[in-house]
């Protein structure tokens, strides 16, 4: 078939063309996201699920839907690291300069930009090619205090979107990457703007633990978000999500060829996109066919290994890449901690700061106590393939 006209996207973030199987956590944002415009309180949402199960594109549907909406967008993917106050300082400013324009927000807009300069200066923050011309003022958001000093901003900024009648909505990516101090200010910032009512809505996404580490951070944070899960399609969705960007575009796909994409991939959509383009390209005819999804595994399976899978596994020391590769022979997960030490010749003790900094980049995550997982699917299955078959045949 004509690949100029290939309807599948598979990279990181890209938008599929079958946005199938999210329709009730895309209604609960929409509705969170006309309540926040009436004054109403609404909870906030935490995306969590595996890698390449489509959080970041759930993400920026939202935030064009926020947008279509009239909401001012603060959109941030956290870097492993960062401080948040520097990520949200030229955000915020952005934020501010938008909801000036209305006449009825000035005054508001000038007391958040002060307290945006008190919180930028105490916390020592550049402003890059922007800045705020605005003095500092004394006794808000500049006690040091990251989570006093960030309610009392993200209250300011609130009380300016609702003087100007709209909302302002914040997104971060990757939040499992937040500072552990970091992530507490947030949650003490958002339950403020929350307790007051104000047009400030947060929706966030990130690996599994994240529920976990909120938790840990706040005790009330499972009360502030509702932690919808973004995992693997059901096969009518699956389904949905590869047959009909191929009908739009005027073409066909076999029942069986359906079946055995849907065995390979296990319905994760990222899979399903890399399998829906291979057989797209493959076929030669108006009708993908089950020898052309067959023929497409061995080169969805080779652009995974090189790109997907790989640039995950290259981010590990060698000792960490000998711990993952344990894991991996022990089968499929969740894996008990015991398991791999015993499988390593070591005491899980002595493992513990391997498995913390592992986890740390993201690469597993503990499901229960005591038991690790891989945060990529069918991670194992790459591991296998690469790593343990050829030191076996060696």
């Amino acid at each position: 078939m004509d690949a100029v006209r290939n309807p599948f996207a598979p990279g990181a973030g890209s938008r599929p063309p079958e946005l199938a199987g999210r329709e009730a956590i895309l209604m609960e944002a929409q509705i969170a996201i006309q309540r926040a415009l009436l004054g109403k309180s609404c909870r906030s949402m935490m995306l969590l699920g595996l890698r390449g199960v489509g959080k970041t594109v759930l993400l920026n549907k939202i935030e064009e839907m926020g947008e279509s909406k009239g909401h001012v967008i603060s959109a941030i993917e956290a870097p492993e690291g960062k401080a948040l106050s520097e990520l949200l300082l030229p955000k915020i400013n952005q934020a501010l300069r938008k909801l000036s324009t209305s006449e009825n927000a000035k005054a508001k807009v000038h007391q958040a930009l002060r307290a945006l300069r008190s919180f930028a200066s105490v916390f020592k923050l550049s402003y890059g090619d922007t800045s705020i011309s605005v003095d500092p003022e004394v006794g808000v958001a500049d006690s040091g205090d990251i989570e006093a000093d960030l309610s009392e901003l993200f209250v300011r900024v609130g009380e300016a979107a609702k003087a100007a009648g709209r909302a302002w909505t914040l997104l971060i990516d990757e939040v499992q990457y937040l500072r552990s101090e970091d992530l507490a200010a947030l949650i003490v910032a958002l339950h403020k703007v929350n307790q007051k009512v104000l047009p400030v809505l947060f929706f966030g996404a990130g690996l599994p633990q994240v529920a976990a580490l909120s938790g840990d951070a706040k005790s009330y944070a499972e009360r502030l978000f509702h932690y919808p899960a973004v995992g693997a399609l059901e096969n009518a969705d699956a389904t949905e999500a590869i047959r009909n960007p191929i009908i739009e575009e005027g073409e066909q796909i076999d029942d069986n060829a359906i079946s055995e994409i849907l065995a390979k991939t296990k319905g994760y959509p990222y899979f399903l996109q890399e399998w829906g383009y291979q057989c797209w390209n493959i076929a030669d005819e108006s009708s993908i066919k089950l020898e052309d999804a067959l023929q497409a595994a061995d080169e969805a399976t080779k652009r995974l290994d090189e790109g997907f899978f790989k640039v995950r596994f290259d981010r590990l020391t060698p000792k960490e890449r000998e711990y993952v590769i344990a894991m991996a022979k022990l089968g499929s997960g969740p894996y008990r901690s015991s398991d791999v030490a015993d499988l390593l010749n070591e005491t899980n003790q002595s493992l513990g700061p391997r498995r913390a900094q592992i986890i740390s980049k993201g690469m597993i995550y503990s499901p229960s106590h005591g038991d690790i997982a891989f945060t990529v699917p069918m991670f194992e299955e790459y591991l296998i393939r690469n790593f343990v078959k050829n030191a076996d045949n060696a």
